[in-house]
C-alpha cells in the first residue's frame, strides 16, 4: 500500500476513535434510565419525543424507547403492538397518523424523527428496544430497518440495544460491529450471555431476587447489569446496595434523590 494512503487511513481511524471516545466521555454519569422517557411527573405521553426531551432535561443517563414496524415498513416508536387501539403491523404509517394523536398533540413518532431529536445532544443515551414480532421474518425485517436508519443517521454512538427476542439480539450482535446489546427476557444465566457476545443483561428485578447471585456472576463476567422496571423506593435501595450499573424506572426523579444523598 502507498505510504501516504496508509498514513491517511490511519489518521482517519485515529480521528474516528478519538471522536467516539470524546462522545463516550460526554454521557451523563449516573445509573438512571427513564422508561419510555421521563413521562410520569409531567404527565407526558410515554414514548413521545416530549418524554425523551424531558429525560434529557433532567439529566438521565439513558432514555428507553420501543420500536415497532408498520405494514408499509416504517419503524415507529410505540410500546404496544397497537397504537391507541389500532394494530401497527397491519396499518400503514399514514393510517396511524390520521387515526389519533398522542395526548400532547404529537403523532406517533417515527424512529427517524425520534433519533434526530435524541441526537441534538450528547449527554443522554438512547436505549432502543426492538419489540418482538409475530414471525422471525418480521423480526429480521424490523431489525434490518433499524440498523439501516441508525447507519444512515450515524446514530451509533447514541444507541444501546435491548430486546426480549433472543433472535433479534443475536442478529444485532452478528450484524452491528461493536453494538451494545442486552437481553431482557431473564431466563439465560450471565455466563451463557457472555459466551454469546452480549454486552449486558437487562432483567426484571424479580429475576435477580430469584437468582441473587446473578448480579455478582454478571459483574465477574464483565457484563453490564440493568434492572427493570424499578419504581418503589425500597427496591431502588436494595439494588443500590447490590451496585447494579443501571435501573430503568418510571420514577427517574425519585431515583435521582436516592443517588444524590
Amino acid at each position: 500500500m502507498n505510504r501516504k494512503i496508509f498514513v491517511a487511513i490511519l489518521a482517519l481511524m485515529t480521528t474516528g476513535t478519538a471522536f467516539a471516545q470524546k462522545q463516550f466521555k460526554s454521557w451523563n454519569k449516573n445509573l438512571v434510565i427513564a422508561h419510555r422517557g421521563a413521562f410520569k411527573a409531567q404527565g407526558l405521553p410515554e414514548n413521545s419525543i416530549a418524554s425523551l426531551n424531558e429525560a434529557i432535561r433532567i439529566g438521565c443517563f439513558g432514555s428507553e424507547f420501543d420500536v415497532q414496524l408498520t405494514a408499509d415498513g416504517v419503524p415507529v416508536v410505540n410500546h404496544n403492538a397497537d397504537f391507541l387501539g389500532k394494530d401497527i403491523a397491519t396499518s400503514t404509517y399514514q393510517e396511524l397518523v390520521e387515526y389519533k394523536k398522542l395526548s400532547n398533540g404529537e403523532s406517533i413518532p417515527t424512529l427517524e424523527a425520534y433519533l434526530k431529536a435524541g441526537m441534538k445532544q450528547k449527554k443522554t443515551k438512547l436505549i432502543l428496544e426492538v419489540k418482538p414480532q409475530k414471525t422471525q421474518e418480521r423480526e429480521e425485517e424490523l431489525t434490518k430497518k433499524i440498523i439501516a436508519m441508525v447507519n444512515e443517521l450515524k446514530a451509533g454512538p447514541w444507541i444501546e440495544y435491548i430486546s426480549f427476542s433472543h433472535y433479534i439480539c443475536k442478529y444485532l450482535i452478528a450484524n452491528v460491529p461493536g453494538a451494545r446489546v442486552s437481553y431482557l427476557n431473564g431466563e439465560i444465566e450471565p455466563a451463557k450471555l457472555k459466551e454469546q457476545g452480549f454486552y449486558g443483561l437487562d432483567y426484571n428485578q424479580g429475576v435477580f431476587k430469584k437468582n441473587p447471585d446473578w448480579i455478582a456472576q454478571a459483574k465477574a463476567a464483565g457484563l453490564i447489569v440493568n434492572v427493570w422496571t424499578v419504581n418503589a423506593a425500597k427496591d431502588m435501595d436494595w439494588l443500590l446496595e447490590q451496585k447494579v450499573d443501571y435501573m430503568t424506572t418510571n420514577e427517574p426523579e425519585l431515583l435521582f434523590t436516592k443517588i444524590k444523598k
